[in-house]
């Protein structure tokens, strides 16, 4: 029973670790061996994890077991061990194709925390509202740039990035003074009201909106924001989009379901642009597949700008990052130190930063790097309890007989090198 970790690497900014060294060291009191690559960017440092009884050591080959964050490199896959990470590949993702045909052609096991759900299908391992917390506190400080760029002074200018404070206490503190100004002293006249938008109402949505929660606020609804006309400033106002806001059924004569909305996407459109006019900020929190209907469209975007370059909203924070998806003009993903563009609506051109003609977007696909600490350790007090049944799991017999919870097999992408039953529909993609 040897478990593995694997050095986060894919980016300079990737601080995550699935399992934090309080949790390891209840794994270690077992007798359960547990090894770490060694790194120099993780959140807790390697002495930490000495101190609890882990082992670092740059081969993990004696671990029957490895555990990572993000997607692992090709030539790291080793022949039948079984691998938990964010494989980014039930979509049937281009870019992770490769890795998913080495894990196949190697023999191994894939469990994905994506795919670790409960039976209302809600995930249990998950980072979704660590993401929400630092997309919206990039996305207020992309707004307070975008009006400085304006020249509008605003309270917003004084916020930071996410990874610029001291984890997420020091960052709630800092907002809680700029709020308290707020209340005193108002918000600027000329873009009053400040109306935010929330596609969504999951973990990353109520992230989200904890953070937007400091502010002083009226939450209203979808048909509020379109019918009332008198919107008072000095306020911020919250509309939170449930899917019914957003889409509707292409048949005249039949009403929103959301499970045939599930099930079929493609008998629906969009009602979405209806809105946009009145938003300020749009923070973007739901899943986005094909065919499900776009939120943003290029041609919404040229067909405004066309009429007035003079438009309400400024910024959207694309928490959710799916790229040429739900908010078609995220064209490409950012990342924590250049977390912003501009994207030109009339000739699809990008700028970095805040200046220039266009939405701000805001895109980094890997929020939750930004808490880390927080992020960590609220991913680890869940994953530890399943590793002592994986860690000591026999992958040799059939699928069938082996001994783990509903949950992990039900995440289960790869068993023996073998799509499992509920993952065939990747084979169109390899």
């Amino acid at each position: 029973m040897i478990v593995g970790i694997r050095r986060e690497d894919k980016n300079e900014w990737e601080a995550r670790v699935p399992l934090i060294p309080s949790d390891v060291e209840k794994l270690t009191s077992k007798g359960i061996r547990v090894i770490l690559q060694p790194s120099n960017i993780r959140i807790f440092s390697d002495q930490e994890f000495l101190a609890v009884g882990a082992e670092i050591a740059e081969d993990l080959s004696e671990c029957s077991l490895i555990l990572a964050v993000k997607e692992i490199p090709v030539e790291f896959i080793e022949n039948g061990k079984t691998y938990l990470f964010f494989s980014h590949t039930i979509k049937g993702q281009e870019e992770n194709m490769p890795l998913l045909q080495a894990m196949i052609d190697r023999k191994t096991q894939l469990i994905d925390y994506e795919r670790i759900i409960d039976n209302n299908g809600q995930r249990l391992i998950f980072f979704g509202r660590h993401a929400g917390l630092a997309g919206m506190i990039n996305t207020f400080w992309a707004f307070g740039k975008r009006l400085d760029y304006e020249g509008i002074t605003n309270p917003f200018s004084k916020i930071k990035k996410t990874f610029e404070y001291r984890g997420l206490e020091n960052a709630a503190a800092y907002l809680q003074e700029i709020a308290d100004i707020i209340k005193k002293n108002g918000l600027p006249q000329t873009i009053n009201p400040i109306v935010c938008g929330f596609t969504g109402y999951g973990n990353v949505s109520q992230g989200a909106q904890e953070i937007f929660d400091i502010f002083p606020y009226e939450e209203i609804s979808p048909e509020q924001l379109l019918n009332k006309t008198d919107l008072p400033g000095n306020t911020l106002y919250k509309v939170v989009f449930k899917e019914s806001d957003m889409v509707e059924a292409i048949d005249p004569n039949k009403k929103f379901d959301l499970q045939d909305y599930y099930d079929n996407p493609q008998k629906y459109k969009a009602k979405f642009e209806q809105y946009l006019p009145k938003l300020s900020i749009l923070v973007n929190c739901i899943y986005w597949d094909l065919p499900y209907p776009r939120l943003v469209a290029l041609d919404y975007l040229k067909n405004a700008y066309r009429k007035s370059v003079d438009q309400k909203l400024r910024v959207i924070g694309d928490v959710s990052c799916d790229i040429n998806g739900a908010i078609q003009c995220t064209v490409k993903s950012t990342d924590s130190g250049n977390p912003v563009f501009v994207y030109n609506p009339f000739d699809g051109s990008i700028r970095e930063g805040v200046a220039g003609t266009g939405p701000v977007i805001m895109a980094v696909d890997n929020l939750p790097c930004e808490l880390a600490e927080e992020a960590s350790k609220a991913f680890s007090n869940v994953l530890i309890n399943f590793i002592p049944q994986l860690a000591g799991a026999d992958y040799n017999l059939d699928f069938k007989k082996l001994k783990l919870p509903p949950e992990l097999l039900g995440g289960m992408i790869l068993y023996q090198g073998q799509l499992t039953a509920e993952y065939t529909y990747l084979n169109q993609y390899l």
